[in-house]
């Protein structure tokens, strides 16, 4: 996607589509779109007043010009009530507004900076919130097969986004590149969680972080299962133990000259490139789901890019255990006892709580590389799912810088976190008679004991783990929280809400 900035008047711009808006209760158009609207004759203003225009949040309308106008359509979109709007709102208005434009064929769309002027918000944060809006209500997994869909869509290729005001064309810029590089880095996700696990093994993931790195510039390491052993890392190897495709442990790092001696942020992604459950095997319809069990290592490979575009000065380090969970003559079993990095025996209660037990092992490793911060994501457990659905995702933490850094990221990403409790009290649900812990601590409170068990493996520094379980994917069924800048398939959930952290760790 191509996306520019244009200095002046959006009624004087020669494009497909133009976009403007239109907040719920006006009834007389102000701003670009009353400049539009004059333009028209007072197209739009006789839409308010016939009632076919309300503002509502999410709302399209399209106008045809009939050469009043350079541009061959206006889609008007709604911003819903004004108290109510936000940078999630202009996120909701880009896509709603982009997806119109798509539909009527427009390959080439300038659209106004919802937020940015009426609306109040901050005008970069408004600029990278239309980008990112946009661009993934855009994205599509370029699935595997002959007869693509929506073959005779004319893609949307240029984004142009029209400030009025000369002065304000440098804020516009700085949104819009930040928002396309988030955007672009949440596709990368998005397409690693949508890829077949017969394609987007442990190895070929791997493969993927180092071909990123090694685009953007970042210091890529790939540990190896005779590596692994040697760094202890027990827990992990029993997981991957029963695939014929080997484990990989990949650590990607940001370090900008200025940040060599700084103590690194760590981000940790679940990477579970398939998991049938193991001997606890998973009943078929949940099985269907789990090539995106390796969405968490996913969000980081893509944070990790982010880092490295926006140029941040921090030390930000990337860590992504991949393996797979089958079922063969050599998997790990119930009642298995292994060894973690810290030295910890843990027995195996349930085989389809392996998503933990990599993590440990990463956890450990982090450890030792003195951070300032750890931060996990991982679809962790069913029982966060059953507590908060996936709109919400929990977090667990045990700083409070760094609890209320990340609720504020996602709130303002629009991937919102709940705090949930991290009491000692529930480690009674793991504690084991043959090891120091047990894998598993039954369904009462899955989610906070499975970071109970993580809590085991965390040293003397601010940890975070937040587990994204049924967030991973969007269906778009009732389930699911409708947004207009999500498609079917994979989210890339929380890698803009981790990027927002590191961003205001630097401020």
């Amino acid at each position: 996607m191509n996306v520019t900035i244009q200095q002046g008047g959006i009624q004087t711009v020669a494009a497909d589509a133009i976009i403007v808006n239109l907040f719920q209760g006006v009834t007389a158009p102000t701003g670009a779109t009353g400049a539009v609207d004059q333009a028209l004759g007072g197209a739009i203003s006789e839409l308010i007043a016939a009632g076919d225009l309300r503002g509502k949040a999410g709302e399209t309308v399209v106008l045809y010009p009939r050469g009043a106008i350079p541009a061959r359509r206006v889609i008007v979109v709604g911003l819903g009530k004004p108290d109510k709007f936000d940078l999630e709102a202009v996120r909701e208005a880009a896509g709603a507004a982009i997806k119109q434009a798509q539909k009527v064929g427009a390959a080439a769309v300038a659209t106004v900076v919802h937020g940015g002027g009426a609306g109040g918000l901050d005008l970069a944060e408004a600029a990278q919130a239309v980008v990112e809006g946009s661009l993934l209500a855009l994205y599509r997994y370029d699935a595997p097969r002959v007869q693509k869909e929506n073959d005779d869509e004319t893609p949307v290729d240029s984004l142009i986004l029209v400030e009025f005001d000369a002065v304000k064309i440098g804020a516009v810029e700085a949104g819009a590149r930040a928002g396309q590089i988030i955007a672009e880095s949440v596709a990368l996700a998005r397409t690693l969680v949508n890829q077949p696990s017969n394609i987007a093994t442990p190895t070929a993931l791997a493969q993927a972080a180092q071909a990123m790195c090694g685009e953007v510039g970042l210091i890529c390491r790939v540990l190896d299962e005779p590596e692994l052993r040697a760094e202890g890392m027990g827990a992990l190897l029993a997981v991957t133990q029963g695939s014929d495709q080997p484990a990989k442990f990949v650590v990607m790092e940001h370090c900008p000259e200025s940040c060599l001696t700084q103590p690194p942020v760590v981000l940790v992604g679940k990477g579970v490139a398939f998991d049938t459950g193991g001997y606890s095997i998973k009943p078929a319809e949940s099985m269907l789901g789990m090539k995106a069990d390796m969405a968490g290592a996913a969000a980081v490979i893509g944070a990790m890019r982010a880092a490295a575009l926006l140029q941040l000065p921090l030390r930000v380090i990337g860590l992504t255990p991949l393996v797979e969970n089958m079922i063969s003559a050599t998997a790990y079993k119930p009642a298995d006892v292994f060894t973690a990095k810290n030295g910890l025996t843990i027995e195996i209660a349930n085989t389809d709580a392996e998503g933990r037990l990599i993590l440990a092992d990463a956890l450990c490793y982090a450890g030792e590389l003195k951070p300032a911060a750890v931060i996990d994501v991982a679809t962790l457990t069913g029982a966060k799912g059953v507590a908060l659905g996936s709109r919400t995702n929990a977090l667990f933490c045990d700083d409070d810088v760094l609890r209320e850094a990340l609720l504020a990221a996602g709130q303002k990403t629009g991937e919102p976190l709940w705090r949930m409790p991290l009491d000692p009290a529930y480690d009674r649900q793991i504690k084991s008679t043959v090891a120091d812990l047990k894998n598993s601590g039954g369904r009462s409170g899955g989610a906070i004991t499975a970071a109970r068990f993580l809590a085991h493996f965390v040293g003397d520094w601010p940890w975070a783990h937040i587990d994204m379980a049924g967030s991973a994917e969007y269906s778009g069924g009732p389930e699911d929280t409708p947004r207009s800048y999500l498609v079917k398939g994979a989210t890339g959930i929380p890698l803009r809400t981790l990027v927002e952290y590191l961003r205001s760790v630097v401020e």
